[in-house]
Parts: structure tokens; sequence; C-alpha cells
């Protein structure tokens, strides 16, 4: 189970996420599945088409598979998502 508190040590591909705050106007809304992760992105499925969002500039309101929210400061997941288990990042839950 994936709880509030380590959330980044865990897969984030097939959850649900959207874009609480970006650098770049045109991201902040943007919600649907994450389908694909690299060191820098995000690839977001959403009704309107697959959309790449850069992490270290944004806010991601990622939703846990039993509901609750969790609002993650993107550069907490700079990383390889397999590094992601090492680091230690204070994150807020909602």
């Amino acid at each position: 189970m994936i709880s509030l508190r380590d959330i980044l040590r865990h897969e984030l591909i097939g959850l649900d996420v959207s874009v609480a705050e970006a650098s770049n106007p045109l991201h902040r809304g943007i919600s649907g599945q994450i389908i694909d992760e690299t060191r820098n992105t995000l690839l977001i499925r959403t009704p309107c088409g697959d959309r790449r969002i850069p992490k270290k500039y944004s806010r991601f309101r990622i939703s846990t598979p039993d509901g609750k929210l969790v609002l993650v400061d993107g550069s907490a997941l700079v990383a390889a998502p397999e590094k992601r288990i090492t680091q230690y990042v204070k994150i807020r839950g909602k």
C-alpha cells in the first residue's frame, strides 16, 4: 500500500495526477494518468492527448490508490525513478 509518507518510494506510473503549480502557465491544471516517467519529466495521458511535463518547475497533486491526495514538489522527483528510493523528501498530505 502506498502511504502519504513514502509515495516517492513507489511506482508513479498508473496514478492519477494533476499539475497544481507550474512555471509554465499552460501546464497548470493539466490532469490525467501518469503513463511514463523519465529523470526530468512525467508523461500524463489527458482527454486531449499525452502531455510531457517537466518535474523541476512544477508541483503535482497525486492521488494514491486509496483516494488520498498528496502534494509533491516536482524537484523532489528529479531523479531516475529507480534512484528515488534513497531520497528523503518532506511532503504534505491533503
